[in-house]
């Protein structure tokens, strides 16, 4: 069983501290309770509990600090196969908790990617005091458009500089030991991150800024006023500076989609509790072929979802100069598996209905905070925009490389601090259709004939130029490029896990019928050529309905979670 389970917690870990971290972490939670959960929610209560848990036990120090910081403790590295396991503990029992940790992962993003190796330990201290962090780079103006940065360091004549402007929307900016700050220099422009403490009287926090979800975080606006900032504050400068940012976001934007993983299976233990526990005329919920089928279609997306990010998860651990195929990968999580994580929530709904409105239900939260997954480090177009320029390289220029391991060893990942930058169209992958090799099934031949068929329309009935520049057109195109990468990584880690053959075939059914959804929907919403119109039509098809294999995923894998997990209040 891939998905987490709080009673029977079994995953793979390289050293026994781990372990201990998760299960410390988990008995917390239990034993707060999902009554006291909820009403921390409802009440906006600030989660001063939870942090004194990580500072007492040492969490956020053990999982990122980088090793080279980590003062001789052999438990401290910067390791993605237990960090993107972390995300999907917190949200599985609030996201309020994931948020304070993935604003802390963007806060140390440009501290461990800059020269600054005072900062560097300095910010190792200040985690082993149980510190928070925060990211300073957005702006009220214009968003995270860097370019347009007001933030600005002025010299002072001695040597430092006075920083002034405002940023928005900057999780812990509350709390946070250290904000890192993204500016200019007055006068160069030269782009510079530096970090300020919320505990100086130049920083002001103006406000927090009310949110639909996440309602116990402290989401902030705060300003500086001639803070002053010396040399020892200044993390990167120039092209570093500038890279930091982008770096930062690609760790940062993984993280969301373990969080959706996170939220998923704990909406779907407790649907699923309530739908086989209630009656009606004279059946139990679960005995309605409909709802059958919706479980079974949330159950495979998750499964689905998880065997994306942890093979995504695999590339990040492996990369380097000469291998940054997470450049695709890591979007694609951000994009579709925090998608995926809307669908799931929105199919269980259908079975739970009114119930997931009520205020002691943790699905309740689940419907609020899932939608906000997709929205944040850059909503779904700025991520598509991202993955289609992979779309060449990776049908028609393959090159190969060796193959890539489940990574869940212990190790420091290093090079995600150092990432090469730039160069996109030398980024460069082994033929996608090595995945399948092997691999015979109903639905997985249909799926490859729909594939076969976007690589004949980009050789025979490419975009015109028209079209290519037309953004609307190239996203929704995206879209089946989307899945096709989707569709490799989940059956990679289908061999890795040995994955059960029904569900591997009700996982291709619904990728069937998401490239066939996207495909009309290019025919309806878009011009197209003759050529190109016969050409999406044709991608058109249908998954091979067998009932019997839905009817035994249900049986074997869905019903069987009943009462294996419920949060005790």
């Amino acid at each position: 069983m891939l998905l987490l389970n709080p009673n029977n917690y079994h995953r793979e870990h390289a050293d026994a501290q781990s372990r201990q971290l998760v299960e410390k972490t988990i008995a917390f939670f239990e034993n707060k309770g999902l009554r006291r959960i909820k009403e921390d929610d409802q009440s906006m209560v600030w989660y001063e509990d939870f942090l004194q848990f990580i500072k007492e036990e040492g969490v956020f120090a053990d999982l990122l600090t980088p090793a080279a910081y980590g003062e001789g403790r052999p438990g401290r590295r910067w390791d993605m196969w237990r960090i993107s396991e972390f995300n999907e503990i917190l949200a599985f029992y609030g996201l309020c908790y994931w948020y304070a940790w993935q604003v802390t992962i963007l806060g140390l993003g440009p501290i461990w990617m800059g020269d600054n190796e005072e900062a560097k330990r300095r910010t190792a201290r200040l985690l082993a005091n149980g510190g928070v962090f925060a990211f300073g780079l957005s702006e009220r103006a214009h968003g995270a458009d860097l370019y347009s940065t007001e933030m600005t360091l002025t010299a002072a004549g001695d040597g430092s500089w006075l920083a002034n402007g405002s940023k928005y929307y900057i999780g812990n900016g509350n709390c946070a030991a250290l904000v890192s700050t993204f500016g200019r220099i007055a006068g160069t422009g030269e782009y510079v991150f530096f970090v300020v403490d919320p505990q100086e009287p130049q920083y002001e926090c103006v406000k927090k800024i009310d949110t639909s979800g996440v309602r116990q975080a402290y989401v902030a606006e705060y300003a500086l006023h001639d803070y002053p900032v010396s040399e020892t504050d200044i993390l990167s400068r120039g092209e570093l500076a500038w890279n930091s940012s982008l770096n930062t976001i690609n760790v940062g934007k993984f993280e969301l989609g373990c969080a959706s993983i996170g939220i998923c299976t704990h909406a779907l233990y407790e649907a699923l509790n309530h739908a086989a526990g209630r009656n009606l005329y004279g059946r139990a919920v679960t005995d309605f072929p409909h709802v059958r089928r919706l479980f079974a279609e949330a159950y495979a997306r998750l499964t689905a979802m998880k065997l994306f990010a942890m093979r995504a998860a695999d590339y990040m651990r492996a990369a380097g100069d000469d291998d940054r195929r997470y450049l695709l990968f890591n979007p694609v999580v951000k994009m579709k598996v925090t998608g995926q994580g809307e669908k799931v929530v929105a199919l269980l709904h259908e079975v739970i209905a009114a119930r997931g409105f009520e205020q002691d239900t943790y699905f309740e939260m689940a419907l609020r905070d899932i939608g906000m997954l997709p929205k944040l480090e850059g909503t779904e177009h700025v991520n598509m925009a991202l993955i289609i320029k992979f779309v060449k390289n990776y049908f028609f220029d393959p090159q190969d490389y060796p193959s890539v391991p489940r990574r869940a060893e212990a190790g420091d990942d290093g090079y995600l601090f150092r990432q090469k930058t730039g160069g996109l169209a030398q980024v460069r992958f082994p033929d996608y259709r090595l995945a399948y090799d092997g691999i015979e099934s109903p639905n997985i031949a249909v799926f490859r004939e729909q594939v076969e068929l976007f690589r004949r329309l980009l050789l025979k009935a490419p975009p015109s130029p028209e079209q290519a520049g037309n953004i609307d057109y190239m996203l929704a195109a995206g879209q089946l490029f989307t899945l096709v990468v989707y569709a490799q990584l989940i059956l990679e880690n289908a061999r890795i896990h040995r994955l059960d053959v029904d569900l591997r075939e009700q996982i291709f059914a619904f990728l069937i019928s998401d490239f066939s959804t996207f495909a009309l929907q290019m025919i309806l919403n878009h011009e197209n050529t003759a050529e190109q119109e016969a050409i999406y039509s044709s991608m058109m098809k249908k998954p091979a309905m067998n009932t019997a294999v839905t009817a035994r995923v249900w049986a074997d894998q869905v019903y069987v979670l009943r009462d294996c997990y419920t949060m005790q209040d």
